[in-house]
């Protein structure tokens, strides 16, 4: 090689040289993460739930809420309706979509670590004309066309150097751990919300059963009333109270399919379907009241979906912090370019026509009239928000299992006073009408009693209604049978291919 040659390659040495030397620095500076790293907010939870200490405990093979928890109320057509809720809810839907979106910029974070690859390609002609004085006045004159082909790839990098890529890939880790948290809110709140829906318009039909027994039992006393006042035992006041009291039954069991049809209406959505063209058809109500494994306190952290959304919220906005915190550092991004450039397609991709360059940049903010400042409280004042958020979600969670526990047990023991009150106001009804054939007492006294016989069968319906609803909102309460386990760890959220990752759950 000769001394010019050896000339022209050293500052292409130097450069190369500084660029690995960088490269290695920063490398080695890219495991240095500005901000606090995360630590769980710190929950108070008690050691015993209040109201179950007198809670009956479930069998021992049933300690534990399952998935399919709408199971436990032995319902074929609840368990069928419950499935059809998680194939074509559209509230799920959008959850599903909302968290695949929140995948998707973990996959678009994680790309910042990798270098970015670009390629060009261009030709250009160009030309000019020239003339003199001389040639002006003969009209001749002279021009040339020149040709540039060239042909490149450019790449640049951005090394990590304080964290500011690995804390936003660990924020958006953390967001889409809550999305998915998120998701099976959604699904246990729809899950339950027509569990609910669905066991009471049971009751309804219940209910319905009574008020035509009721109608049935008026028109006999109205008969009854009316043979009497034929032969003149009985005043008109008494077939009148008699048919009032008719039409009122009539009336109620008319009103009672307006809140049958809307809870019908209200099952039809949240199985997606259109409440024009769907219906569920009167039946015995066959569920039975469960018996619901409660579990302690400290192992409902990890069984409620949306206290698990509202701790990895917590955990994204403290990755923020770092993200704020990196940009007072200096941004380093290394590049580098080669090609061929020739003013001749021929001679384009020799060697002589090679073109390159490649260095380090290194920018640096001097001031922002405290524009990072800021931003930095702001990421700081919105996780103390998000630590806040969590605790009320924790307390939130004790409240409402501590709530259906009370309600459970109250109802529990209200029914069997009820039940007592019905039995003895049908024995009055049954009392009271012999009194009335003998003509010991008016019929004002036979409405009485069987109003107040009417109102105990509807009471003691109300609370059967209320004891389904409580349990079903405890089991909701309890996580219905989810586990923070279930959460997608790093792998999947880094796994394009990861099982759901890329289809909705719901059509």
């Amino acid at each position: 090689m000769s001394h010019t040659q050896k000339q022209k390659q050293a500052p292409m040495h130097r450069t190369l040289l500084a660029a690995a030397a960088a490269t290695t620095a920063a490398l080695l500076l890219s495991a240095c993460a500005v901000g606090p790293d995360y630590v769980r907010p710190a929950a108070v939870a008690p050691a015993a739930f209040k109201e179950n200490k007198d809670w009956k405990t479930a069998t021992p093979q049933d300690q534990e809420l399952h998935g399919k928890w709408w199971e436990v109320y032995q319902d074929p057509q609840l368990n069928a309706l419950v499935e059809q809720v998680n194939i074509s809810n559209q509230n799920l839907a959008q959850a599903e979509a909302q968290f695949r979106q929140a995948k998707a910029l973990v996959e678009s974070a994680r790309a910042s670590y990798f270098p970015t690859v670009g390629a060009s390609v261009s030709s250009t002609r160009s030309g000019g004309r020239s003339g003199s004085g001389s040639s002006s006045q003969s009209g001749s004159s002279s021009g040339s066309v020149t040709t540039s082909d060239s042909l490149g790839l450019n790449a640049s990098w951005e090394p990590d150097l304080w964290g500011r890529i690995s804390r936003t890939v660990e924020a958006n880790r953390a967001s889409a751990q809550a999305s998915a948290a998120d998701l099976q809110v959604a699904r246990l709140s729809a899950q339950s919300s027509l569990a609910q829906n669905y066991l009471q318009l049971r009751v309804l039909d219940l209910q319905q059963n009574l008020l035509d027994e009721t109608v049935a039992a008026y028109q006999k006393s109205l008969q009854l009333t009316q043979n009497q006042y034929a032969v003149g035992v009985v005043a008109r006041s008494d077939v009148i109270q008699a048919q009032t009291q008719l039409k009122g039954a009539q009336a109620k069991a008319l009103d009672n399919g307006v809140s049958r049809a809307q809870l019908e209406h209200a099952i039809a959505l949240l199985t997606g379907q259109a409440a024009s063209s769907f219906s569920i058809a009167p039946a015995p109500l066959v569920a039975v009241l469960p018996e619901i494994p409660v579990g302690v306190p400290s192992s409902l952290l990890e069984r409620r979906p949306d206290v698990s959304s509202a701790e990895r919220l917590a955990a994204a906005a403290n990755a923020q912090i770092g993200v704020a915190k990196a940009a007072y550092f200096p941004n380093l991004t290394l590049s580098a370019s080669g090609g061929f450039q020739s003013n001749s397609f021929a001679n384009w991709l020799t060697v002589p026509n090679r073109i390159w360059s490649l260095g380090p940049a290194l920018a640096a903010t001097l001031f922002d009239g405290g524009a990072r400042r800021a931003q930095s409280d702001k990421a700081i004042a919105a996780y103390d928000a998000s630590v806040a958020a969590y605790k009320q979600t924790v307390l939130t969670s004790f409240q409402e299992v501590e709530d259906n526990l009370a309600a459970l047990r109250i109802l529990e023991q209200e029914a069997a006073v009820q039940d007592e009150t019905v039995k003895f106001a049908h024995q009055a009804v049954d009392l009271i009408m012999n009194q009335y054939r003998a003509g010991t007492v008016n019929y004002t006294s036979v409405v009485t009693a069987q109003t107040t016989a009417f109102n105990a069968d509807l009471s003691a319906l109300n609370i059967q209604d209320r004891r389904f609803a409580a349990s079903v909102l405890l089991i909701k309460a309890l996580g219905g049978g989810w586990n923070q386990t279930e959460l997608p760890d790093n792998a999947m959220l880094n796994d394009r291919a990861a099982t759901g990752s890329s289809k909705p759950a719901a059509k």
